[in-house]
């Protein structure tokens, strides 16, 4: 029996129950699943550490979630060792306040979502960039002598030309780029995906992105279905690229090009939609081209191009002193 609003049951044995909700009527991604998962796994484990297993949720008090906030603060460790900074603390903390929603919309009763409170950041330290030569730089270091030299040149040359997520493009599949094979036209090519949420959307290929998948999909010699496949796997039922092998691709690409700041995939991403909004384009077309639900969460950018634009205008004009001038 599942557990319900007039019995209650122990927070722990709502988590399968709030996994479901969340696949069959929020139609979250399977990748947004199993991060809630992990997350409210931490939670659990943490009620379990803390002597507080058997907790109903209307039991959960605004005490239980400072507690757990320095907890994530202050003691817990990543595998690597270190801390969580605050932005990681905040996915934990979401994904706390998705089953304290879902809580509501199921009548169990509970501590209000709003309890809690996300760590504050500061805007600017979530969007990092790169200028063109930097791209340019990364885009050299892969040895497209050989197939995974051509895969890895392939791949950022198709983050930068769509703006992609690593999540959309790790599910790309070999067949839906087959329309690539045709060199008639020489114009930016279209591909519908989809994208997060479950929405679809269009991103575009250049042709010069089009050129090196076209190379890399000649050089292979093998019938998997993922578009980037894993070349060293040995199992037919393995082959897809993972997001970590990406990961760690673009940061030993930027390494080895000498940029000193951390290049992820998504820093890719930022750097197509800043190169964009400075060559002038609107946020509206911006946000459709990112896939962003709302025009708010692209207008992060703005704040960004701003600053690039007061920077310009102090090394050019906001330095003279007119009266030297006169």
């Amino acid at each position: 029996m599942s557990p319900s609003s007039n019995k209650q049951s122990p927070v722990r044995e709502y988590l399968l129950p709030f996994l479901d909700y969340c696949e069959v009527e929020k139609g979250l991604s399977n990748n947004t699943q199993k991060n809630y998962a992990q997350y409210l796994k931490l939670f659990l484990g943490w009620l379990q550490k803390t002597k507080n297993d058997s907790l109903l949720p209307r039991d959960l008090t605004a005490k239980h979630i400072w507690d757990y906030r320095l907890y994530l603060a202050r003691e817990y460790r990543t595998p690597s060792g270190g801390y969580l900074g605050k932005k990681s603390q905040n996915y934990y903390l979401i994904a706390l306040r998705a089953l304290l929603a879902y809580f509501a919309e199921r009548d169990i009763e509970s501590i209000p979502s709003s309890k809690v409170k996300l760590a504050k950041q500061k805007d600017e330290t979530s969007i990092s960039f790169l200028d063109i030569h930097d791209i340019e730089e990364m885009l050299k270091i892969p040895d497209t002598k050989t197939r995974a030299g051509l895969r890895d040149r392939a791949i950022m040359e198709l983050f930068f030309s769509s703006g992609m997520r690593i999540s959309e493009l790790v599910a790309l599949n070999a067949d839906q780029v087959s329309f690539l094979r045709d060199k008639s036209t020489t114009r930016t090519y279209e591909l519908s995906i989809i994208g997060k949420g479950k929405r679809a959307r269009t991103i575009f290929i250049s042709p010069r992105a089009a050129e090196w998948l076209r190379a890399y999909l000649s050089a292979r010699r093998d019938v998997h279905k993922p578009l980037f496949i894993n070349l060293r796997s040995k199992s037919a039922e393995n082959t897809r690229l993972s997001p970590r092998s990406i990961q760690l691709m673009i940061s030993r690409c930027a390494v080895l090009a000498g940029l000193s700041k951390k290049v992820t995939p998504h820093t890719l991403r930022h750097t197509y939609a800043t190169d964009l909004l400075t060559h002038g384009a609107d946020l509206r077309s911006v946000q459709e081209l990112l896939g962003h639900k709302n025009v708010a969460t692209t207008q992060i950018y703005t704040h960004v191009t701003n600053k690039r634009l007061r920077d310009i205008h102090e090394k050019f004009h906001g330095g003279r002193d007119i009266r030297k001038d006169s």
